[in-house]
């Protein structure tokens, strides 16, 4: 399902109440109708920004719940559960702007190594680089800020996932594109 501009704004408003209703220390009520017109299954994250500098950012890359549901599980935990910071204050919450990645199934990119730079383009594709029990994503919007080439994606993916720059090129390691469309808050 390819979301508009007017359903970005919706789940970026169900975002923030979800983590507004976190703060109340109650259960965040979704209406039936935003339920249904969200009820496909879609992997998502949020990400939580200050100021342009990352603040949380957790998400699902498999398609395990409606995607209203992966929406407010993802908020409340890039607020109070990403380990890179502490849970997010009060006070941080009214400066925060959301950004929400909805990603494609990701995609098993195969055949040789030495050809997966061509298979990934740099502004639609994200990538999971997994291996044994490691395993790192990076979204397709991270590529282009850091100005990446393929190859560069490709290595700063497996870094994400605390394996050397080069590990994608491994027999055992397995990499996935997916693509994202991308709503940031206004």
């Amino acid at each position: 399902m390819k979301l508009t501009k007017e359903d970005g704004k919706s789940l970026i408003k169900l975002a923030r109440d979800a983590i507004s209703s976190a703060f109340k220390d109650r259960d965040l009520e979704v209406n039936s109708s935003l339920k249904e017109k969200y009820s496909e299954k879609r992997g998502a994250f949020v990400t939580l920004t200050i100021e342009g500098e990352l603040r949380g950012c957790i998400g699902y890359t498999e398609a395990l719940f409606p995607l209203w549901e992966t929406v407010t599980k993802a908020a409340q935990s890039a607020a109070f559960q990403d380990p890179r910071f502490n849970p997010l204050t009060e006070e941080e919450f009214r400066d925060v702007k959301i950004e929400i990645s909805v990603l494609t199934k990701p995609e098993l990119i195969e055949g040789d190594k030495k050809d997966y730079a061509k298979k990934i383009e740099i502004g639609k594709h994200g990538l999971v680089v997994e291996t044994g029990f490691s395993a790192g994503l990076l979204l397709p919007q991270v590529f282009t800020e850091y100005n990446a080439d393929a190859k560069k994606a490709l290595e700063m993916t497996c870094q994400k996932a605390g394996l050397p720059s080069g590990a994608w090129q491994e027999k055992d390691c397995r990499v996935y594109r997916f693509s994202a469309q991308i709503f940031i808050e206004d």
